[in-house]
């Protein structure tokens, strides 16, 4: 990937396109192609061609997708499988049509088996079934996998895919409902923070383990992976260690400097009891994390306040 590249990112304003971008730009890649929502609808397979008819792409970054924590899979599953699945579809499409050098498609850890084996390698997919709570999500994400894969087959591109764990940063998704276990935390706590309030509620027992990752270093993996590999077999980009989401919570408690306590809400669920990836194959590439966890937690909620101030 030369420096004046024509690079698409797609998703370029959110937690993971919104990452790449910056990481491209500091490099100091000068010819990156993006399109807001408003200018290219992605779910419209018309459009797409149009824009890479265009645009002619070299390198395409698919960030673009629909996500939302347990709340939000569960109340629109069909909404998760339908728009992920087209969006995906139509851009993976386009890009072989228009002879794209290399596509990364980005999924997730969620694709893993509900009692999978910890941590995750990458060859336990599609090795036992699905979390009910996130199946539908996670099946677009092994379609988008499979898709890749069987394009690689066919047609000879080089299509990679890479399977983030829980990310956040900035430009991601606070909301009070529909966002993951961490932004919908950052929100609470800065709340009631701002309200003085005793109590900071939180769904679920707070036992299941999870693996955070900022999105800076998922950018700076993807930089990694797109010079150094190029095969058609998912690779996992975490840094593998977890916690509880009780000791992500308290990590937040002392990060907000909020003083009252913390309740647990049984009657909302947990899903899957743990998720860590086995980042063996990144590793080896010569590529690991840079930001802990309470450093970017730090710089997240700093963030968001001044975003909240303004």
């Amino acid at each position: 990937m030369k420096i004046n590249s024509r690079i698409y990112i797609a998703g370029h304003l959110g937690l993971a396109g919104s990452a790449i971008y910056r990481a491209l730009k500091k490099i100091g890649y000068d010819n990156l192609i993006t399109r807001p929502h408003s200018e290219l609808e992605l779910l419209d397979s018309n459009e797409v061609r149009r824009f890479f008819s265009e645009t002619k792409p070299e390198f395409v970054f698919l960030a673009a997708a629909k996500v939302g924590g347990i709340h939000a899979n569960s109340t629109y599953p069909a909404n998760f499988i339908r728009e992920n699945l087209i969006v995906q579809t139509n851009v993976i499409h386009e890009a072989w049509r228009h002879d794209v050098k290399k596509l990364v498609f980005l999924g997730s850890s969620c694709i893993y088996p509900k009692h999978c084996p910890q941590p995750m390698k990458e060859e336990y997919l599609l090795s036992g079934e699905l979390e009910p709570t996130n199946e539908a999500y996670a099946l677009a994400k092994i379609a988008g996998i499979k898709t890749c894969q069987s394009y690689n087959q066919q047609y000879g591109t080089n299509f990679i895919s890479v399977m983030p764990t829980n990310l956040y940063g900035p430009n991601d998704n606070f909301h009070p409902e529909d966002s993951h276990v961490l932004p919908a935390l950052i929100r609470k706590f800065y709340k009631a923070k701002l309200a003085n309030e005793d109590v900071v509620n939180i769904w679920g027992s707070g036992n299941p383990r999870r693996e955070f990752l900022h999105s800076d270093d998922l950018a700076e993996a993807i930089l990694c992976l797109i010079e150094n590999y190029n095969d058609s077999e998912i690779i996992n980009v975490g840094c593998g260690k977890d916690q509880t989401i009780r000791e992500l919570a308290q990590t937040l408690k002392e990060v907000s400097g909020f003083s009252g306590r913390l309740l647990f809400d049984n009657s909302y669920p947990d899903g899957t009891p743990q998720k860590v990836l086995d980042t063996s194959k990144i590793s080896a590439l010569g590529w690991k994390p840079k930001i802990p966890l309470k450093t970017g937690l730090e710089i997240v909620y700093k963030w968001y306040s001044s975003k909240q101030d303004e």
